[in-house]
């Protein structure tokens, strides 16, 4: 769920005030993770679960009220395929009953919707993931709940009666019994008229009040039920909205205390380093290991969609109408080094990478329905610091634009489907895994051009971007089989073990990642400083067509040059002895 527009791009103020120290912290199974984010009413349907009556045919347009009918038993019937394409973990928009097809109007926390399956199915989708190395998170609306939420509906039915009253923000003459709840008003554009808070001003939402301590301990509960039912962490949903002092750290507090091991991941658009990092004198204790990070999905869509962008569709979306616009090689190289270095190496490396999500149009259809935009930044998301995100369909060219048609019906009919990009990303995803430094190395810039410049150091061909990720310690890294681990919270669940991939690299290895955005051949030289000695190879992985050309294969003076074909990239492989 988006959060209302803001003025530009500021940092995001946290509860506590101004950022403080942190330290390296968060769950280690998410930085070699590449997650996969599911609108389960549009994954895959079941035959196995039940639907009540009639359900929107499958593969019409997607409308803003109608259920498609995927299921968590659709999902967990596909786990291979998910599987096969590379993916280790799973994000989930909400489950828990609601009478929305996305379920962001909660109402009722403590039960899984009985549409999707009902806890069965989540305990044997939980069961079949973790089985296959695979984490699970679900989507925290905790915000706001509905107006079927049965704290609020008891305040319908018992008016000030209710001792569920402070519960929401209702209004003075509300409390005063002067007048009753609007909850289902013609049109209402006024909290007044609602009689109580909502969020967005919809009165579908009435916003939780989170000062009493009440809520706070249900919210807490709701948090740890879940975790010790065995999913591996929470995306919690538009965090800012709450402002109740304290709150966040004790939901990491409690969450952790059940599950040391857990993943929570903050939807905030805007950098929010204070929302990471704790406050002075708290090193690491922040509210969250990562957020969603929109600041990189925008920049890269500015740069690979560069003469491509749907403009129309850009200026109408969330942020973007702000943030994203053509860019070259130059401008990208200065907003990657921001986005990359506004938090600490440790708390970039848990930050979720995504192109897009639920919120936001495709990238396809934001880039002009170019698949070569959409090739280029799969290469980038997969070859940079944190946690890959992939939009359930983006790796087989689904498109859509603005809500409900970015919320479309996975085709599972092959001839529907791009094979030769999915084959693209799965190689990608493969290559990721394989190269440690792509998971957990530091990142330089290395050169950064447009169109227009020119040095003895840089083209005047075009727009293109060249980046390392140096990794220097030796690591013996552990079995990624799954195993069973007991809670802390006393559960026993079947997790998948921390381990990370089975993989031995030499110290002083690097990954060098060049992209050409440009509609023409491209030549782009840098120095390349501490790797002189170091052997070059170029590294191919499946479904990659691109050629490119690299001098010299050893680096004498700290200098390499790579030349590459329009609107393609290259992965080099440096080291000491490959």
């Amino acid at each position: 769920m988006s959060v209302p527009p803001g003025p530009g791009r500021p940092r995001a103020p946290g509860p506590s005030g101004a950022p403080g120290p942190s330290r390296a912290a968060g769950p280690d199974w998410v930085r070699d993770a590449v997650f996969y984010q599911i609108f389960v009413d549009r994954f895959a349907a079941s035959a196995r679960v039940p639907k009540p009556g009639e359900m929107e045919p499958w593969d019409t347009p997607p409308t803003t009220h109608g259920f498609k009918g995927g299921d968590l038993l659709g999902i967990a019937e596909h786990l291979d395929e998910i599987a096969a394409l590379g993916i280790t973990a799973l994000y989930l928009t909400p489950v828990f009953a609601s009478a929305s097809n996305h379920r962001y109007h909660t109402f009722d926390y403590e039960n899984v919707d009985p549409l999707l399956g009902g806890n069965a199915a989540l305990r044997e989708l939980l069961d079949a993931a973790h089985s296959r190395g695979m984490r699970v998170i679900l989507d925290g609306v905790f915000n706001h709940a509905s107006r079927g939420f049965w704290p609020f509906h008891h305040i319908l039915e018992n008016g000030t009666h209710s001792p569920y009253r402070d519960w929401f923000h209702l209004d003075a003459d509300v409390l005063d019994g002067r007048r009753g709840l609007t909850a289902y008003p013609g049109h209402a554009d006024t909290n007044a008229r609602l009689g109580y808070r909502a969020w967005w001003d919809l009165p579908a939402l009435p916003k939780l009040n989170h000062s009493n301590p009440a809520v706070r301990e249900y919210i807490y509960g709701i948090a740890e039920r879940w975790l010790r039912f065995g999913i591996d962490g929470w995306r919690l949903d538009v965090p800012q909205e709450i402002d109740e002092p304290g709150f966040w750290e004790e939901f990491r507090r409690r969450s952790l205390a059940v599950n040391s091991d857990a993943y929570l991941v903050g939807e905030i658009w805007n950098p929010a380093p204070d929302w990471l990092v704790g406050g002075p004198g708290e090193p690491g204790s922040g509210r969250f290991h990562g957020l969603m990070n929109y600041p990189l999905a925008e920049a890269i869509l500015s740069f690979a969609g560069a003469g491509r962008l749907d403009e129309e569709l850009v200026a109408k979306t969330h942020e973007y109408g702000r943030n994203v616009r053509p860019i070259d090689g130059s401008e990208f190289g200065r907003r990657l080094e921001e986005v990359m270095t506004t938090y600490e190496p440790a708390v970039t490396q848990l930050q979720l990478n995504l192109l897009d999500s639920h919120d936001t149009p495709r990238f396809l259809s934001l880039a002009g329905g170019d698949r070569s935009a959409l090739a280029l930044a799969m290469l980038i998301v997969m070859t940079l610091p944190g946690v890959p995100c992939i939009y359930y369909g983006d790796e087989i060219g689904m498109e859509g634009r603005e809500d409900p048609d970015c919320r479309r019906s996975y085709p599972w009919d092959p001839a529907r489907q791009d094979g030769e990009l999915r084959a693209f990303v799965a190689g990608l995803i493969a290559l990721r895994k394989s190269e440690p430094a792509l998971r957990r190395g530091s990142f330089r810039l290395l050169e950064a051009h447009g169109s227009a410049e020119g040095s003895a150091a840089s083209s005047t061909e075009g727009s293109a971007v060249a980046y390392a990720l140096d990794f220097d310690d030796f690591e013996d890294f552990g079995d990624a089989e799954g195993e069973s681990s007991r809670g802390a919270g006393g559960s026993d669940v079947s997790r998948p073990a921390a381990g990370r991939p089975v993989e031995s690299r030499p110290a002083g290895r690097s990954i060098i990642v060049a992209v050409n955005a440009a509609d023409v051949p491209n030549r782009i030289r840098f120095g390349a400083p501490g790797l002189t000695g170091f052997r070059v190879e170029q590294v191919s992985w499946p479904g990659n067509e691109w050629t490119a050309t690299f001098a010299p294969t050893t680096i004498r003076d700290e200098v390499l040059e790579i030349g590459m074909e329009a609107r393609a990239g290259v992965v080099l492989r440096t080291g000491p002895n490959l």
